[in-house]
């Protein structure tokens, strides 16, 4: 299969298992799970999905486990931009071109939504396609990069940004955690749903998850001042206007440009030991980079 046809085929096992894995929309209490359907199904880049399967090749892990890893880690995206959107939060009223879960329901039930995935992504993860000692990694990897010292912790420091300069390195750190815990997680997790990666081989995808991470927020900010909001699905300049510190912000729109094609540089040269076998996590690496290109 060509790079199109892949990611189709993926993407589509991923949205089967998704509807498979969620409470269906009749099961009480149906708002809820109503909600939560509408939140996930049908729409998102399914950019950690994409990269725990491609992962999951280089250990020969199976199409199941890797499907339910992959539903896990979107289960956790989603949670997050629920909560994300909210009042409290960065108060939005779009979302993957529809209206947000607060706007479209109501302020508590997208509290519960976020709860309620979050407690199901590790259902999913903990299903049967999987040994216990499997799940175990994969539960592990997933509540690490999800808790304080990866994308809650993230999301706090943002929170507390807003209207402050931050530099450089301070913003790295940021969305190393905010972003980029969530992307290497779904390389670690894809990688350990198969055969044990050598310590190695672990260090390579870690160097190879943190260019991308942070190549994706790079580009995120980018399109936040260069796309409009029918193109991103969610309201453009929204940042700028609420004093958040970006890479533009900060470096300028050029340099971003010249960052996010550095860190493409570097998300191929951490593959080279894997040769041939990487060339769907290579591939994502430009797709990541050239939304902007």
């Amino acid at each position: 299969m060509n790079f199109d046809q892949w990611t189709r085929t993926v993407l589509d096992r991923v949205e089967s298992a998704l509807d498979h894995y969620l409470p269906a929309a009749d099961v009480q209490p149906a708002p809820l799970h109503d909600a939560m359907r509408y939140a996930v199904l049908g729409g998102g880049k399914r950019v950690r999905p994409l990269l725990c399967h491609a992962a999951g090749e280089l250990t020969n892990a199976t199409p199941e486990a890797l499907d339910a890893a992959a539903c896990a880690l979107e289960m956790i995206h989603v949670y997050s931009l629920v909560h994300d959107d909210m009042p409290c939060m960065d108060d939005d009223d779009m979302r993957r071109g529809k209206p947000t879960v607060h706007v479209k329901y109501d302020e508590p039930t997208a509290l519960l939504v976020g709860d309620a995935l979050q407690s199901q992504a590790f259902v999913a993860l903990t299903s049967d396609v999987m040994d216990a000692a499997h799940q175990a990694a994969l539960v592990r990897e997933l509540a690490l990069a999800s808790g304080s010292i990866g994308m809650a912790g993230g999301q706090a420091i943002d929170l507390a940004s807003v209207g402050h300069s931050l530099t450089r390195e301070q913003l790295e750190t940021m969305h190393r955690l905010k972003t980029g815990a969530l992307l290497r997680a779904a390389v670690r997790m894809g990688a350990l749903a198969g055969d044990t990666p050598s310590a190695d081989a672990l260090a390579a995808l870690d160097k190879y998850s943190a260019a991308v991470g942070l190549a994706f927020q790079v580009v995120d900010d980018i399109l936040d001042v260069t796309a409009d909001s029918a193109t991103l699905g969610k309201t453009a300049g929204k940042d700028a206007k609420d004093g958040k510190p970006t890479y533009v912000s900060i470096i300028g729109l050029d340099a971003s440009r010249a960052l996010a094609q550095q860190l493409r540089a570097d998300a191929h040269a951490a593959l080279e030991p894997f040769g041939a076998r990487a060339q769907r996590l290579a591939e994502l690496a430009d797709l990541v980079v050239n939304r902007v290109s």
